[in-house]
């Protein structure tokens, strides 16, 4: 039997024609950068940000020959909260940022028992208190003009167990508790805050920090017998920011097809 291969990617509809969005760990070749090209392809003025930035340059160039211009591109480290606010005062500078887009993560293997303060720590205050400052940013400057979308990159594992993910499982269901408590306080004016939650999406990145092992065991459990395309992933995200998704605030989508 022959490796299942991925459905054909799917033409643009406009859904976010005239939005300005801002991504943040859009550097590579991750779920981040198929984010602002899917955005970008369907009508964005997109804004990246990473914190490498000679990637973050490329992906820019890459999305250059989509949009017609080079996007604006800024190095933001999200635990620096000085990153955060430059992040956003340049993107406003353009246009009123209208969708946030808080994809900026970070993995790691350990058993708890091995692992170190350190290795926490770092884990937590990327991925999870990352995503609370750059929410707070753009809530501050949501609320006042009672408009905006806000969309989290969380993980399944924020549910289900796995083991030598306790820092980056605990960071994802803080992610996910953090979006259930930030829509209902951001819902009286009219934002909208949700989550995706992908099980397994294959990209180099992944590749290089994963054993061939650990992927193949990952890739079985998986419904249609083989991993998401970052794209496929950015496409759920597209739909959340978009206007189909207008009354959905506070949820986690599982973007997966692995069996419970």
């Amino acid at each position: 039997m022959s490796a299942p291969t991925p459905p054909p990617y799917p033409p643009a509809h406009q859904l976010l024609a005239g939005k300005l969005v801002v991504v943040t760990a859009a550097a590579g070749t991750g779920i981040g950068f198929a984010v602002a090209k899917r955005a970008a392809e369907e009508g964005a003025q997109v804004v990246i940000s990473d914190v490498h930035e000679r990637r973050l340059g490329e992906a820019a160039e890459k999305l250059a020959f989509i949009l017609g211009q080079r996007p604006l591109a800024v190095v933001c480290d999200v635990t620096k909260e000085a990153d955060v606010q430059q992040l956003f005062e340049r993107a406003e500078a353009v246009a009123p940022v209208d969708v946030l887009v808080n994809n900026a993560g970070l993995g790691g293997t350990a058993p708890l028992v091995d692992m170190t303060d350190e290795q926490w720590s770092r884990v937590l205050d990327i991925s999870l208190t990352g995503t609370m400052r750059c929410t707070r940013a753009a809530l501050r400057r949501m609320i006042p003009r009672r408009a905006g979308v806000i969309v989290n990159n969380a993980s399944v594992l924020g549910w289900r167990a796995q083991a030598g993910q306790s820092h980056y499982a605990a960071a994802k269901a803080g992610v996910m508790a953090l979006t259930r408590c930030a829509a209902i306080e951001a819902a009286p004016a009219n934002i909208r805050i949700n989550a995706v939650a992908p099980s397994l999406a294959m990209h180099p990145f992944l590749a290089k920090v994963t054993s061939d092992e650990l992927l193949a065991e990952l890739t079985e459990r998986e419904a249609f017998g083989r991993a998401a395309e970052p794209w496929e992933v950015a496409n759920v995200i597209v739909f959340l920011a978009s206007s189909y998704a207008t009354y959905l605030t506070g949820e986690v989508v599982s973007v997966s097809s692995q069996r419970a």
